[in-house]
């Protein structure tokens, strides 16, 4: 199960289906060279991931105080009364 709070981004916590970089490891060029921006298709792949194991309605934000990332469950309200 990936952590996404372990890398320096969260993408990280998936490999990628594009240029097949390792978890943890950024996305390459054709050339090898490190790209600019992680791949699409791999900050789709981690969306995935990320809402099966934490729901649709979760988020995660970086903790500069903590200095890492932190999960966020949705509140759930309940409804108001009549």
């Amino acid at each position: 199960m990936p952590d996404f709070t372990i890398h320096t981004h969260p993408v990280l916590a998936v490999p990628c289906p594009d240029c097949r970089a390792a978890t943890g490891a950024w996305c390459k060029r054709p050339s090898g060279h490190r790209a600019a921006d992680l791949h699409r298709a791999r900050k789709e792949a981690a969306d995935r991931v990320f809402i099966s194991q934490h729901g649709p309605d979760a988020t995660i934000r970086f903790d500069e105080d903590l200095d890492r990332w932190q999960i966020e469950a949705a509140d759930i309200c309940a409804p108001a009364a009549p």
